[in-house]
């Protein structure tokens, strides 16, 4: 395994992940879908290749 693809390749991922979600959370606040001043958020993990799971669980204040 090449670590300097590999790591590459994951950051340019999480990047993807990060902008994307960031729209999507963003929109769902304008659209006016989110009830009271905190978004109760979860993101799953998982992938095809390999027994990979993992959740991360927060919150987003509004105001």
């Amino acid at each position: 395994m090449d670590e300097e693809v590999f790591n590459m390749s994951i950051r340019k991922f999480l990047k993807q992940v990060g902008v994307t979600s960031q729209r999507a959370i963003e929109t769902a606040v304008r659209d006016g879908k989110v009830k009271g001043d905190t978004l109760h958020v979860r993101m799953t993990l998982t992938a095809e290749d390999a027994d990979l799971d993992h959740v991360v669980e927060g919150e987003i204040k509004l105001g």
